[in-house]
Protein backbone atom coordinates (compact mmCIF):
# COMPACT_ATOMS: atom_id res chain seq x y z
CA UNK A 1 0.00 0.00 0.00
CA UNK A 2 1.28 3.21 -0.95
CA UNK A 3 1.56 6.50 1.15
CA UNK A 4 -0.86 8.01 -1.04
CA UNK A 5 -3.81 5.48 -0.50
CA UNK A 6 -3.53 5.02 3.08
CA UNK A 7 -3.84 8.30 3.40
CA UNK A 8 -7.23 8.35 1.04
CA UNK A 9 -7.90 5.62 3.69
CA UNK A 10 -7.63 7.63 6.50
CA UNK A 11 -9.31 10.41 5.02
CA UNK A 12 -12.52 8.20 4.29
CA UNK A 13 -12.40 6.96 7.67
CA UNK A 14 -12.10 10.07 9.69
CA UNK A 15 -14.82 11.59 6.87
CA UNK A 16 -17.28 8.87 7.86
CA UNK A 17 -17.05 9.31 11.49
CA UNK A 18 -17.38 13.17 11.20
CA UNK A 19 -20.34 12.76 9.24
CA UNK A 20 -21.88 10.17 11.58
CA UNK A 21 -20.67 12.92 14.48
CA UNK A 22 -22.32 16.07 12.77
CA UNK A 23 -26.13 13.94 11.76
CA UNK A 24 -26.22 13.11 15.50
CA UNK A 25 -25.69 16.55 16.79
CA UNK A 26 -28.42 17.74 13.90
CA UNK A 27 -31.15 16.03 15.75
CA UNK A 28 -29.72 17.20 19.60
CA UNK A 29 -32.19 19.49 21.11
CA UNK A 30 -35.30 18.80 18.13
CA UNK A 31 -38.31 16.63 19.57
CA UNK A 32 -38.81 13.61 18.20
CA UNK A 33 -42.14 13.04 20.45
CA UNK A 34 -44.65 15.06 21.97
CA UNK A 35 -45.80 14.19 26.13
CA UNK A 36 -48.53 15.14 27.60
CA UNK A 37 -48.95 15.26 31.72
CA UNK A 38 -51.95 15.44 32.84
CA UNK A 39 -52.82 17.18 36.05
CA UNK A 40 -53.60 15.12 39.61
CA UNK A 41 -57.23 14.79 40.31
CA UNK A 42 -58.58 17.38 43.09
CA UNK A 43 -59.53 14.73 44.83
CA UNK A 44 -55.83 13.75 44.98
CA UNK A 45 -54.13 16.89 45.61
CA UNK A 46 -56.64 18.04 48.43
CA UNK A 47 -55.82 14.14 50.15
CA UNK A 48 -56.59 14.54 54.12
CA UNK A 49 -53.91 12.22 54.91
CA UNK A 50 -50.89 14.05 53.26
CA UNK A 51 -48.28 15.25 55.52
CA UNK A 52 -48.67 18.91 56.50
CA UNK A 53 -45.38 20.86 56.35
CA UNK A 54 -44.81 22.78 59.56
CA UNK A 55 -43.55 26.27 59.37
CA UNK A 56 -40.27 25.98 61.06
CA UNK A 57 -38.99 29.52 63.43
CA UNK A 58 -35.50 30.74 62.90
CA UNK A 59 -33.21 29.89 64.97
CA UNK A 60 -32.61 31.99 68.04
CA UNK A 61 -29.83 34.46 68.20
CA UNK A 62 -29.86 34.85 71.94
CA UNK A 63 -31.27 34.80 75.12
CA UNK A 64 -32.69 37.93 75.81
CA UNK A 65 -30.73 36.83 79.15
CA UNK A 66 -27.38 37.14 76.99
CA UNK A 67 -28.09 40.64 76.62
CA UNK A 68 -26.99 42.83 79.66
CA UNK A 69 -29.36 45.91 80.16
CA UNK A 70 -27.31 49.01 79.57
CA UNK A 71 -25.12 46.80 77.12
CA UNK A 72 -25.08 44.49 74.35
CA UNK A 73 -23.40 41.45 72.42
CA UNK A 74 -21.73 40.95 69.16
CA UNK A 75 -22.77 37.89 66.85
CA UNK A 76 -19.30 37.92 64.94
CA UNK A 77 -20.66 34.91 62.18
CA UNK A 78 -24.31 36.52 61.92
CA UNK A 79 -22.37 40.06 61.63
CA UNK A 80 -24.78 41.22 64.19
CA UNK A 81 -24.64 42.98 67.74
CA UNK A 82 -27.74 43.19 69.58
CA UNK A 83 -28.11 46.06 72.50
CA UNK A 84 -30.55 46.45 75.61
CA UNK A 85 -30.26 49.98 75.74
CA UNK A 86 -32.69 50.20 78.94
CA UNK A 87 -34.71 47.18 80.70
CA UNK A 88 -37.10 45.24 78.23
CA UNK A 89 -35.52 47.08 75.16
CA UNK A 90 -33.77 45.44 72.46
CA UNK A 91 -31.98 46.76 69.34
CA UNK A 92 -29.34 45.37 66.34
CA UNK A 93 -27.71 46.66 64.19
CA UNK A 94 -24.85 45.44 61.21
CA UNK A 95 -21.51 44.54 63.03
CA UNK A 96 -20.02 46.07 60.13
CA UNK A 97 -18.16 49.72 60.96
CA UNK A 98 -19.25 52.32 58.38
CA UNK A 99 -16.13 54.21 58.44
CA UNK A 100 -13.77 50.96 56.98
CA UNK A 101 -15.79 48.04 57.38
CA UNK A 102 -14.31 46.19 60.30
CA UNK A 103 -16.46 44.16 62.66
CA UNK A 104 -17.43 45.77 65.93
CA UNK A 105 -15.57 43.80 69.08
CA UNK A 106 -17.39 45.09 72.19
CA UNK A 107 -20.12 46.70 73.42
CA UNK A 108 -19.35 48.81 76.45
CA UNK A 109 -20.34 52.12 78.24
CA UNK A 110 -23.17 52.67 76.40
CA UNK A 111 -21.35 51.94 73.02
CA UNK A 112 -20.47 49.90 70.00
CA UNK A 113 -17.26 50.17 69.67
CA UNK A 114 -14.37 49.28 66.66
CA UNK A 115 -11.08 48.25 67.42
CA UNK A 116 -9.34 49.28 63.89
CA UNK A 117 -9.24 52.89 63.97
CA UNK A 118 -11.82 53.65 67.49
CA UNK A 119 -15.17 54.46 66.23
CA UNK A 120 -18.29 54.32 68.86
CA UNK A 121 -21.66 53.91 68.19
CA UNK A 122 -24.84 54.54 70.72
CA UNK A 123 -26.51 51.27 71.45
CA UNK A 124 -29.84 52.78 71.68
CA UNK A 125 -29.91 54.05 68.20
CA UNK A 126 -26.51 53.30 65.83
CA UNK A 127 -25.36 56.66 65.63
CA UNK A 128 -22.10 57.37 65.77
CA UNK A 129 -20.92 58.68 69.37
CA UNK A 130 -17.19 59.09 68.29
CA UNK A 131 -15.09 58.99 64.85
CA UNK A 132 -13.41 58.50 62.44
CA UNK A 133 -16.91 56.96 61.38
CA UNK A 134 -19.24 60.04 60.00
CA UNK A 135 -21.95 57.20 59.62
CA UNK A 136 -24.19 55.37 61.66
CA UNK A 137 -24.87 51.43 61.79
CA UNK A 138 -27.40 50.17 59.88
CA UNK A 139 -30.67 49.23 61.78
CA UNK A 140 -31.50 45.17 61.47
CA UNK A 141 -35.23 43.96 62.20
CA UNK A 142 -35.48 41.44 65.45
CA UNK A 143 -38.40 39.99 67.36
CA UNK A 144 -38.45 38.74 70.73
CA UNK A 145 -40.94 36.21 71.57
CA UNK A 146 -40.70 35.52 74.85
CA UNK A 147 -37.03 35.12 76.11
CA UNK A 148 -35.68 34.32 72.28
CA UNK A 149 -34.23 37.22 69.97
CA UNK A 150 -34.67 35.98 66.59
CA UNK A 151 -33.75 37.80 63.26
CA UNK A 152 -36.48 39.40 61.75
Amino acid sequence: MTESTRRAMMLGAGGTGLAALLSACASYGSPTSEVSVESPAPEEEASSDAPKKKKTAKKALADTADIPSGGGKVFEGQKIVVTQPTDGEFKAFTAICTHQGCTVASVSNGTINCPCHGSKFNIADGSVAAGPASDPLEEKQITVDGDKIRLA
